[in-house]
């Protein structure tokens, strides 16, 4: 697949209005989940959770650019036997998949890690494009805590990425790069945005140096936020503009756009303060999402496992996909006034 090709999906999956689906909870993410509900983790319940929401055809085909899949999702059938990925493609959303096979310690540096999967990653992610998928994600995480993080763990998670991310594009997917700084900790948001402009610029060195295309990939960064200890809380404004003004510091105007993760953040937090940012004004990138708990944790407590919940749990899914939307247009409702 030419670059081209690729960047046309990529902008595709940033789409004005739409975002992405992030369902690639590992089954150990999944057992805590379903727990929440009283329901017991299964490749069968999991399937049928998942099931629920890519059939919910309105909320995917409006809102739902695209599904980022795990290794056994992207295998599953429904019930009926319909791949999943078929019932992805047939909402109108694009399939992915995760790429990395999680976090290991980093030597001789307590505290940190770098994400693997790199071996044989070529062969596997040519697999995943026979199974649908089209792009693919790669997390990698470092910390805040005292004297974290280190210039070795962003180093080594940058320059990983940046070899995933060339891979991917090699094997005719779009990658997803995703540099997320942890909010656990009582930092001050400003130590989030040093940490995050750090991190972005040298993983944009690293993507240079690895000749990948920046048109054809997609960013999945946290946003910049207090730490969730912190006692200084930041109000949507102020957590917007420090977003952006971080970003236009460090990311490359030829990227298509900017899909935010979620994590740790409240429902209501992550989706408001994405709309604070697209508040501020145009930007060089599109400003989406791509929540996991923030799109889905409501439908799921109202499905509780039970199939006569099923209407009332995509109906849930489809308010809070619509309300994404809406903060990707900033058109959610009034916040106070902000400048970039």
């Amino acid at each position: 697949m030419s670059i081209a090709d690729l960047a046309a999906i990529a902008s595709a999956m940033v789409a004005p209005g739409r975002g992405i689906l992030a369902a690639d909870e590992s089954p150990r993410t999944m057992e805590q989940r379903l727990g929440l509900i009283g329901v017991a983790s299964t490749p069968d319940s999991r399937r049928d959770y998942r099931e629920l929401l890519f059939r919910a055809t309105e909320p995917m085909s409006r809102y739902i650019s695209g599904v980022i899949l795990y290794d056994e999702t992207i295998r599953q059938r429904a019930a009926d036997g319909t791949p999943l990925v078929t019932l992805i493609e047939q909402a109108g959303s694009i399939p992915g998949i995760k790429a990395d096979i999680g976090t290991k310690p980093l030597p001789f540096f307590p505290g940190e890690v770098v994400t693997e999967g790199l071996d044989g990653l070529g062969e596997r992610l040519r697999e995943y494009r026979a199974l649908g998928a089209r792009f693919a994600k790669w997390r990698a995480i470092v910390s805040i805590s005292g004297s974290l993080p280190s210039m070795q763990a962003i180093d080594a998670n940058a320059h990983a990425l940046a070899r995933y991310a060339a891979i991917a594009q090699d094997a005719g997917l779009v990658p997803i790069v995703e540099p997320e700084v942890l909010m656990d900790g009582d930092h001050h948001i400003d130590r989030c945005a040093e940490v995050s402009e750090i991190y972005l610029t040298r993983l944009y060195q690293e993507l240079v140096a690895a000749r990948v295309a920046l048109e054809a990939t997609v960013l999945k960064p946290n946003m910049v936020v207090p730490g969730a200890s912190a006692t200084k809380l930041a109000s949507p404004a102020e957590v917007a503009l420090k977003t952006v003004r971080t970003l236009k510091h460090a990311v490359p105007s030829t990227v298509p756009g900017v899909a935010f993760l979620s994590g740790g953040q409240s429902d209501e937090d992550a989706t408001t303060r994405l709309d604070a940012m697209n508040k501020l004004g145009p930007a060089p990138w599109r400003l989406t999402f791509s929540f996991s708990r923030a799109l889905v944790l409501a439908p799921l407590k109202v499905w509780a496992g039970r199939p006569e919940n099923v209407a009332a749990a995509q109906r849930a899914f489809a308010e809070r996909a619509e309300r994404n939307a809406r903060a990707s247009l900033g058109t959610l409702g009034v916040t106070e006034p902000v400048r970039a």
